[in-house]
Protein backbone atom coordinates (compact mmCIF):
# COMPACT_ATOMS: atom_id res chain seq x y z
CA UNK A 1 0.00 0.00 0.00
CA UNK A 2 1.41 3.14 -1.40
CA UNK A 3 1.63 6.33 1.23
CA UNK A 4 1.96 10.16 -0.63
CA UNK A 5 3.93 12.57 1.31
CA UNK A 6 4.05 10.02 4.60
CA UNK A 7 0.80 11.14 5.49
CA UNK A 8 -1.97 10.04 2.87
CA UNK A 9 -2.20 6.33 2.69
CA UNK A 10 -3.78 4.91 -0.47
CA UNK A 11 -6.31 2.35 0.01
CA UNK A 12 -8.65 1.75 -2.68
CA UNK A 13 -9.20 3.43 -6.20
CA UNK A 14 -12.40 5.15 -6.91
CA UNK A 15 -12.49 6.98 -9.79
CA UNK A 16 -10.45 6.77 -12.79
CA UNK A 17 -10.08 9.53 -16.07
CA UNK A 18 -8.20 10.65 -19.24
CA UNK A 19 -5.74 12.80 -17.36
CA UNK A 20 -6.24 11.65 -13.22
CA UNK A 21 -7.46 8.94 -10.47
CA UNK A 22 -8.95 9.24 -7.73
CA UNK A 23 -8.77 7.26 -4.77
CA UNK A 24 -10.04 6.48 -1.55
CA UNK A 25 -6.64 7.30 1.40
CA UNK A 26 -6.68 7.63 5.34
CA UNK A 27 -5.08 10.60 6.27
CA UNK A 28 -2.76 9.30 9.13
CA UNK A 29 -1.80 12.39 10.85
CA UNK A 30 -5.12 13.89 11.23
CA UNK A 31 -6.90 9.94 10.96
CA UNK A 32 -9.97 10.63 8.76
CA UNK A 33 -10.53 9.29 5.50
CA UNK A 34 -10.07 11.45 2.70
CA UNK A 35 -10.46 11.09 -1.61
CA UNK A 36 -6.25 11.82 -3.37
CA UNK A 37 -6.54 12.93 -6.67
CA UNK A 38 -3.26 11.96 -8.86
CA UNK A 39 -3.05 13.89 -11.77
CA UNK A 40 -1.10 12.60 -14.62
CA UNK A 41 2.08 14.53 -15.38
CA UNK A 42 1.30 16.87 -18.24
CA UNK A 43 2.65 17.30 -21.73
CA UNK A 44 4.13 20.96 -21.07
CA UNK A 45 7.10 20.31 -18.89
CA UNK A 46 6.83 18.77 -15.40
CA UNK A 47 7.16 22.43 -13.72
CA UNK A 48 4.51 23.83 -15.51
CA UNK A 49 2.35 20.78 -15.45
CA UNK A 50 2.72 21.12 -11.47
CA UNK A 51 2.45 25.15 -11.02
CA UNK A 52 -0.63 25.01 -12.63
CA UNK A 53 -2.47 22.10 -10.85
CA UNK A 54 -0.86 23.57 -7.56
CA UNK A 55 -2.77 26.91 -8.65
CA UNK A 56 -5.84 25.19 -9.25
CA UNK A 57 -5.77 23.80 -5.96
CA UNK A 58 -5.58 27.29 -4.15
CA UNK A 59 -7.83 28.40 -6.38
CA UNK A 60 -10.61 25.53 -5.37
CA UNK A 61 -9.43 25.81 -1.40
CA UNK A 62 -10.83 29.44 -1.26
CA UNK A 63 -14.42 27.65 -2.01
CA UNK A 64 -15.73 26.89 1.49
CA UNK A 65 -19.04 25.99 0.60
CA UNK A 66 -21.41 23.17 1.71
CA UNK A 67 -22.10 22.04 -1.36
CA UNK A 68 -18.41 22.38 -2.31
CA UNK A 69 -16.29 19.25 -1.51
CA UNK A 70 -13.38 20.99 0.39
CA UNK A 71 -9.85 20.90 -0.83
CA UNK A 72 -7.51 19.90 1.93
CA UNK A 73 -3.81 19.99 0.69
CA UNK A 74 -1.91 19.20 -2.00
CA UNK A 75 1.30 17.93 -2.87
CA UNK A 76 4.05 16.10 -5.55
CA UNK A 77 5.34 12.12 -5.72
CA UNK A 78 7.80 10.77 -7.47
CA UNK A 79 7.76 8.37 -10.13
CA UNK A 80 10.50 5.91 -10.87
CA UNK A 81 11.77 7.87 -13.83
CA UNK A 82 12.07 11.12 -11.59
CA UNK A 83 9.00 13.03 -12.63
CA UNK A 84 6.52 14.97 -10.50
CA UNK A 85 3.12 13.41 -10.19
CA UNK A 86 0.99 16.49 -8.83
CA UNK A 87 -1.72 15.15 -6.08
CA UNK A 88 -4.88 17.20 -4.44
CA UNK A 89 -6.08 15.75 -1.01
CA UNK A 90 -10.09 16.35 -1.21
CA UNK A 91 -13.14 15.72 1.24
CA UNK A 92 -14.25 12.74 0.39
CA UNK A 93 -18.12 12.99 -0.10
CA UNK A 94 -20.23 9.81 0.68
CA UNK A 95 -23.02 9.32 -2.02
CA UNK A 96 -24.27 8.26 -5.20
CA UNK A 97 -23.31 10.19 -7.96
CA UNK A 98 -25.95 11.79 -9.77
CA UNK A 99 -25.11 10.67 -12.94
CA UNK A 100 -25.70 6.68 -11.27
CA UNK A 101 -29.49 8.36 -9.98
CA UNK A 102 -30.15 9.11 -13.46
CA UNK A 103 -29.02 6.13 -15.28
CA UNK A 104 -32.30 4.37 -13.17
CA UNK A 105 -34.68 7.24 -15.19
CA UNK A 106 -35.67 11.47 -14.53
CA UNK A 107 -36.18 12.55 -11.38
CA UNK A 108 -39.33 13.68 -9.78
CA UNK A 109 -39.26 17.62 -10.31
CA UNK A 110 -39.11 18.33 -6.73
CA UNK A 111 -36.17 16.51 -6.47
CA UNK A 112 -34.55 17.59 -9.78
CA UNK A 113 -34.90 21.48 -8.62
CA UNK A 114 -33.79 20.47 -5.09
CA UNK A 115 -30.81 18.97 -6.53
CA UNK A 116 -30.12 21.84 -9.44
CA UNK A 117 -30.69 24.66 -6.65
CA UNK A 118 -27.79 23.29 -4.36
CA UNK A 119 -25.58 23.22 -7.39
CA UNK A 120 -26.52 26.81 -8.12
CA UNK A 121 -25.22 27.36 -4.65
CA UNK A 122 -22.26 26.12 -5.47
CA UNK A 123 -21.59 27.68 -8.31
CA UNK A 124 -22.05 30.92 -7.19
CA UNK A 125 -19.64 30.71 -4.79
CA UNK A 126 -17.48 30.01 -7.62
CA UNK A 127 -18.54 32.68 -9.44
CA UNK A 128 -18.28 35.32 -6.64
CA UNK A 129 -14.37 34.36 -6.44
CA UNK A 130 -14.12 34.51 -10.21
CA UNK A 131 -13.87 31.11 -10.68
CA UNK A 132 -15.32 28.78 -13.49
CA UNK A 133 -15.98 24.76 -13.20
CA UNK A 134 -15.89 24.67 -16.67
CA UNK A 135 -17.04 20.51 -16.24
CA UNK A 136 -20.71 21.04 -14.60
CA UNK A 137 -21.96 17.10 -15.10
CA UNK A 138 -23.80 14.49 -13.05
CA UNK A 139 -20.99 12.72 -12.68
CA UNK A 140 -19.67 15.71 -11.02
CA UNK A 141 -22.46 16.02 -8.76
CA UNK A 142 -22.37 13.61 -5.25
CA UNK A 143 -25.77 13.06 -3.70
CA UNK A 144 -24.94 12.93 0.04
CA UNK A 145 -27.29 12.69 3.40
CA UNK A 146 -26.32 16.04 4.27
CA UNK A 147 -27.00 17.41 0.57
CA UNK A 148 -25.63 18.17 -2.66
CA UNK A 149 -21.47 17.87 -3.55
CA UNK A 150 -20.20 19.55 -6.48
CA UNK A 151 -17.11 17.80 -7.36
CA UNK A 152 -13.77 18.07 -9.54
CA UNK A 153 -12.99 22.58 -10.16
CA UNK A 154 -9.72 20.43 -10.94
CA UNK A 155 -10.19 22.59 -14.90
CA UNK A 156 -11.96 25.21 -13.01
CA UNK A 157 -10.61 28.68 -14.13
CA UNK A 158 -10.21 31.99 -13.23
CA UNK A 159 -13.16 33.88 -15.40
CA UNK A 160 -12.15 35.27 -18.87
CA UNK A 161 -8.90 33.60 -18.99
CA UNK A 162 -7.74 32.81 -22.69
CA UNK A 163 -8.20 28.82 -23.74
CA UNK A 164 -4.43 27.38 -24.00
CA UNK A 165 -5.08 24.00 -24.54
CA UNK A 166 -4.30 22.95 -27.60
CA UNK A 167 -6.35 23.27 -30.92
CA UNK A 168 -8.49 19.83 -30.95
CA UNK A 169 -8.88 19.22 -27.76
CA UNK A 170 -11.66 20.54 -25.65
CA UNK A 171 -12.08 21.05 -22.02
CA UNK A 172 -15.12 19.26 -20.52
CA UNK A 173 -18.01 17.00 -21.34
CA UNK A 174 -19.28 17.85 -25.20
CA UNK A 175 -22.89 17.54 -23.93
CA UNK A 176 -22.81 20.23 -21.38
CA UNK A 177 -20.36 22.78 -23.36
CA UNK A 178 -21.83 25.95 -24.24
CA UNK A 179 -21.72 27.21 -27.71
CA UNK A 180 -18.95 30.22 -27.11
CA UNK A 181 -16.52 27.44 -25.48
CA UNK A 182 -17.02 25.14 -28.71
CA UNK A 183 -15.51 28.66 -30.14
CA UNK A 184 -12.26 28.24 -27.68
CA UNK A 185 -13.67 31.94 -26.14
CA UNK A 186 -12.88 32.64 -22.27
CA UNK A 187 -14.55 31.10 -19.82
CA UNK A 188 -17.41 32.80 -18.11
CA UNK A 189 -19.86 31.86 -15.57
CA UNK A 190 -22.47 31.68 -18.30
CA UNK A 191 -20.77 28.77 -20.00
CA UNK A 192 -21.61 27.13 -16.28
CA UNK A 193 -25.41 28.20 -16.28
CA UNK A 194 -25.43 26.36 -19.72
CA UNK A 195 -24.55 23.33 -18.68
CA UNK A 196 -26.79 23.71 -15.70
CA UNK A 197 -29.52 24.20 -18.05
CA UNK A 198 -28.12 21.07 -19.65
CA UNK A 199 -28.39 19.37 -15.73
CA UNK A 200 -31.70 20.47 -15.08
CA UNK A 201 -32.89 20.21 -18.43
CA UNK A 202 -31.32 15.74 -17.66
CA UNK A 203 -32.91 15.60 -14.36
CA UNK A 204 -36.44 16.37 -15.22
CA UNK A 205 -36.49 14.34 -18.16
CA UNK A 206 -34.24 11.76 -18.29
CA UNK A 207 -32.28 12.49 -21.32
CA UNK A 208 -29.77 15.46 -22.76
CA UNK A 209 -31.78 18.54 -24.47
CA UNK A 210 -30.21 17.59 -28.20
CA UNK A 211 -31.21 14.48 -30.57
CA UNK A 212 -27.91 13.06 -30.86
CA UNK A 213 -26.58 9.26 -31.08
CA UNK A 214 -22.56 10.21 -31.12
CA UNK A 215 -20.55 13.35 -30.00
CA UNK A 216 -19.70 14.04 -33.49
CA UNK A 217 -24.22 14.12 -34.29
CA UNK A 218 -24.06 16.46 -31.17
CA UNK A 219 -21.32 19.26 -32.43
CA UNK A 220 -22.41 19.05 -35.75
CA UNK A 221 -19.85 20.57 -37.49
CA UNK A 222 -18.59 21.83 -34.69
CA UNK A 223 -21.60 23.81 -33.44
CA UNK A 224 -24.09 23.19 -30.91
CA UNK A 225 -27.48 21.92 -32.20
CA UNK A 226 -30.38 24.01 -30.74
CA UNK A 227 -31.45 22.38 -27.34
CA UNK A 228 -35.10 20.86 -27.76
CA UNK A 229 -38.03 22.57 -26.05
CA UNK A 230 -38.42 21.01 -22.53
CA UNK A 231 -41.85 18.50 -22.59
CA UNK A 232 -44.50 19.46 -20.06
CA UNK A 233 -44.04 17.96 -16.83
CA UNK A 234 -46.88 17.57 -14.60
CA UNK A 235 -46.84 19.96 -11.69
CA UNK A 236 -43.33 21.83 -13.02
CA UNK A 237 -43.73 25.08 -12.18
CA UNK A 238 -43.73 27.55 -15.16
CA UNK A 239 -40.87 29.68 -13.84
CA UNK A 240 -38.60 26.43 -13.64
CA UNK A 241 -39.26 25.73 -17.32
CA UNK A 242 -38.66 29.40 -18.00
CA UNK A 243 -35.33 29.25 -15.82
CA UNK A 244 -33.78 25.79 -17.98
CA UNK A 245 -34.65 27.75 -21.16
CA UNK A 246 -32.82 30.93 -20.27
CA UNK A 247 -29.76 28.76 -19.61
CA UNK A 248 -29.70 27.13 -22.82
CA UNK A 249 -29.72 30.31 -24.67
CA UNK A 250 -26.85 30.91 -27.48
CA UNK A 251 -26.15 34.29 -26.31
CA UNK A 252 -24.53 33.88 -22.93
CA UNK A 253 -25.80 37.67 -22.14
CA UNK A 254 -29.49 36.39 -22.14
CA UNK A 255 -28.63 33.45 -19.37
CA UNK A 256 -29.31 33.69 -15.53
CA UNK A 257 -26.77 34.13 -12.75
CA UNK A 258 -26.36 31.78 -10.87
CA UNK A 259 -27.69 33.32 -7.80
CA UNK A 260 -30.23 34.52 -9.52
CA UNK A 261 -31.04 30.36 -10.10
CA UNK A 262 -30.00 29.68 -6.54
CA UNK A 263 -32.93 31.57 -5.17
CA UNK A 264 -35.14 31.12 -7.83
CA UNK A 265 -35.22 26.88 -7.76
CA UNK A 266 -34.74 27.09 -3.71
CA UNK A 267 -38.17 29.53 -3.68
CA UNK A 268 -39.97 26.98 -5.74
CA UNK A 269 -39.29 24.26 -3.27
CA UNK A 270 -39.09 26.18 -0.24
CA UNK A 271 -35.95 25.31 0.43
CA UNK A 272 -33.06 27.92 1.54
CA UNK A 273 -29.84 27.67 0.18
CA UNK A 274 -26.51 28.98 1.04
CA UNK A 275 -25.46 31.94 -0.73
CA UNK A 276 -21.83 34.05 0.33
CA UNK A 277 -22.31 37.34 1.64
CA UNK A 278 -20.68 38.48 -1.29
CA UNK A 279 -22.39 37.13 -3.70
CA UNK A 280 -25.07 39.54 -3.30
CA UNK A 281 -23.35 42.72 -3.05
CA UNK A 282 -24.57 44.90 -5.30
CA UNK A 283 -21.39 45.15 -7.52
CA UNK A 284 -22.24 41.34 -7.90
CA UNK A 285 -25.90 41.45 -9.03
CA UNK A 286 -26.92 41.27 -12.22
CA UNK A 287 -30.07 42.92 -13.69
CA UNK A 288 -32.42 40.73 -12.86
CA UNK A 289 -31.08 40.21 -9.40
CA UNK A 290 -31.91 43.67 -8.63
CA UNK A 291 -35.41 43.00 -9.53
CA UNK A 292 -35.69 40.37 -6.63
CA UNK A 293 -37.91 41.34 -3.49
CA UNK A 294 -36.29 42.77 -0.37
CA UNK A 295 -37.37 39.48 0.70
CA UNK A 296 -35.49 36.90 -1.66
CA UNK A 297 -32.69 38.98 -0.81
CA UNK A 298 -32.70 39.11 2.80
CA UNK A 299 -33.20 35.38 3.07
CA UNK A 300 -29.93 35.18 0.41
CA UNK A 301 -27.75 37.51 2.78
CA UNK A 302 -28.71 35.51 5.79
CA UNK A 303 -26.38 33.19 4.20
CA UNK A 304 -26.89 29.82 6.06
CA UNK A 305 -28.68 26.39 4.79
CA UNK A 306 -32.19 24.59 5.69
CA UNK A 307 -32.42 21.01 4.96
CA UNK A 308 -35.99 20.39 2.65
CA UNK A 309 -36.88 17.78 2.48
CA UNK A 310 -38.41 15.86 -1.34
CA UNK A 311 -41.70 15.70 -1.15
CA UNK A 312 -41.52 12.70 -3.86
CA UNK A 313 -39.08 9.26 -4.52
CA UNK A 314 -36.03 9.35 -7.86
CA UNK A 315 -37.16 7.32 -10.12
Amino acid sequence: MRTLGGRYELERRVGIGGMSEVWRAHDLVLDRTVAVKLISPGLDGEATSVERIRGEARSAARLVHPNVASVHDFGTAALPDGRAVPYIVMELAEGETLAAHLRRGRLDWRIAVRVCAEVSAALAAAHAHGIVHRDVKPANVILTPAGVKVLDFGIATPAGAPDHTPDGIVVGTPAYLAPEQLDRQPATPAADMYALGVLLYYCLTGRLPYAADSTTQLLGSGRRRPPEPLPDIDGLPGEVADLCRRCLATDPAARPSSLMAALLLAEVVDARVYVPMVATLPRQRDAAVSAWTDRAAAEATEAFAVEAQPTGPAR
